[in-house]
């Protein structure tokens, strides 16, 4: 459902890389609970979550270094470090209690939030911050 698309590409290897690899794992979220076996997959949906949520501040931790290590413009920077900040701020407030009462649901809600916010993130915020890093390497 979740598939990289060369319109995500910010003209960095690396961040599109981990991009595609953000992808992936919110698909294999997704296939998890589109599972109709009426099985419990409680634990198997908070490990990936799990991995998502480090994946994405590891992700984020290596865009800002890219930030400093550039000379980013303070005001952009700042900019899509809130973006990222309140991105984190949201997924840590995932309840988990109420994700295993309604595994379906609340994971579809989650699924489904991080999908669109990391699409539109890459396609406006990142996307300048890849037509920066082109211009500065051309």
């Amino acid at each position: 459902m979740f598939k990289w698309r060369e319109e995500f590409t910010c003209f960095n290897k690396e961040i599109d890389e981990q991009h595609s690899r953000l992808f992936e794992l919110v698909s294999k979220l997704y296939e998890i609970i589109s599972l109709k076996d009426n099985c419990d997959h409680y634990d198997e949906i908070v490990a990936i979550f799990g991995e998502l949520s480090e994946y994405t501040v590891y992700h984020f931790g290596y865009e800002e270094q890219l930030f400093e290590k550039y000379n980013y413009d303070a005001a952009e920077a700042k900019l899509h470090k809130l973006e990222h900040n309140s991105f984190i701020k949201k997924v840590s407030e995932v309840d988990l209690k109420e994700l295993d009462e309604n595994q379906r649901g609340k994971s579809l809600e989650i699924v489904l939030f991080i999908a669109r916010w990391v699409e539109e993130h890459i396609l406006d915020t990142d996307k300048k911050f890849g037509e920066y890093l082109k211009g500065i390497k051309a």
